[in-house]
């Protein structure tokens, strides 16, 4: 680029910043360097100058093999890349409450689905967590005022599906756990579940072992990422009933969580266990990016094994983005039938 047209750009940048279209983005901090211990913990350091531990066994594991072929999503709890973000921050916040005219977002409101992927582009993986973020930090509250269901004793005539099922909800989706067990058993029994079946399987079982007193215990104890990947699964289960002032008010929670993305937020680290590697990623516009690869046996193994290794890793996390874009095309269409 240019000097002559990178000025005319950071005016306007700076003109925007001024004027509170665009937040000041925090630089989020890089890898500086990784190493796997002898002792099963991976210390990182981070160009801020902080260092931190992690316990190999702590971590999400992954037993993908390259050349393995694939038919559904796969989710890794990744940080979104500084240029997502950077990005998303140039969408300016329409409160959820307001009758602001949205030219380019009207038409896919009708679903959670295609009204976030509308919003924050990407596929499966940003749709998770951009969603399990805004939970995860208090943006989305389930239990907002705007997710509240109207007090009313009006009944239809004849009696729907629908209303039998959401009758004793006090929300548009089921915060009380009993409601959310009783709900998934239905879909599932009907084949329903939808994108719930590509929820995380550990995410689907927390949500299951989770009675209504362990929830509010998780909540009592700060257990936010717990009570994050429950009130997914309870966000999805409501999905159906959704109108669009609830689908605008999820839009807008996670636009500002997004726009407050923490820049102490730590990168996310994946164990492959088929290859004896800690791999760092991050998410960018186009899917998961391999941002360091670290090898527990790296003393013990050559130079070539390594390079060959990687070339494996780099190729399946390829795939996975492949196979990820092509499943959400394919859903996202049948949302438009």
């Amino acid at each position: 680029m240019t000097t002559r047209r990178f000025i005319p750009l950071l005016l306007v940048f700076l003109a925007a910043m001024a004027g509170g279209v665009i937040p000041a983005i925090a630089q989020q901090p890089s890898i500086r360097s990784m190493k796997w211990g002898s002792n099963l913990k991976i210390s990182l350091e981070l160009s801020n100058d902080s260092s931190y531990v992690l316990d190999v066994n702590q971590l999400p594991h992954s037993n993908r093999q390259y050349g393995q072929p694939s038919d559904r999503y796969t989710y890794y709890p990744a940080r979104l890349s500084e240029d997502f973000i950077a990005e998303l921050k140039k969408i300016p916040i329409r409160e959820a409450d307001t009758s602001a005219h949205e030219p380019d977002y009207s038409s896919t409101n009708a679903t959670l689905w295609s009204a976030l992927h509308n919003l924050i582009g990407g596929g499966w993986p940003h749709f998770i967590n951009t969603l399990i973020y805004a939970l995860e930090k208090g943006y989305l509250d389930l239990k907002a005022p705007l997710m509240k269901r109207p007090d009313t004793r009006w009944k239809p005539d004849p009696m729907t599906a629908s209303y039998r099922r959401t009758r004793k909800w006090d929300y548009y989706v089921p915060v009380n756990q009993r409601h959310a067990h009783r709900e998934y058993r239905r879909r599932k029994s009907d084949r329903e579940l939808g994108e719930i079946r590509d929820v995380p399987e550990d995410f689907i079982q927390l949500f299951k072992e989770t009675g209504n007193w362990e929830y509010k215990r998780m909540i009592k104890k700060g257990s936010k990422r717990k009570v994050a990947r429950i009130d997914l699964v309870k966000l999805l289960l409501g999905s159906y009933y959704l109108g669009k002032p609830q689908i605008k008010y999820i839009k807008t929670m996670v636009l500002k969580a997004v726009n407050d993305y923490s820049k102490d937020r730590l990168p996310s680290v994946i164990i492959f266990d088929n290859f004896h590697a800690a791999v760092a990623m991050s998410l960018d516009e186009t899917g998961y990016r391999v941002d360091r690869i670290v090898f527990s046996d790296a003393k013990q193994i050559s130079r070539g094994t390594k390079i060959e290794r990687r070339r494996q890793i780099n190729a399946i996390v390829d795939n996975i983005n492949q196979v990820n874009k092509e499943l959400f095309r394919k859903r996202l269409k049948s949302h438009y039938q």
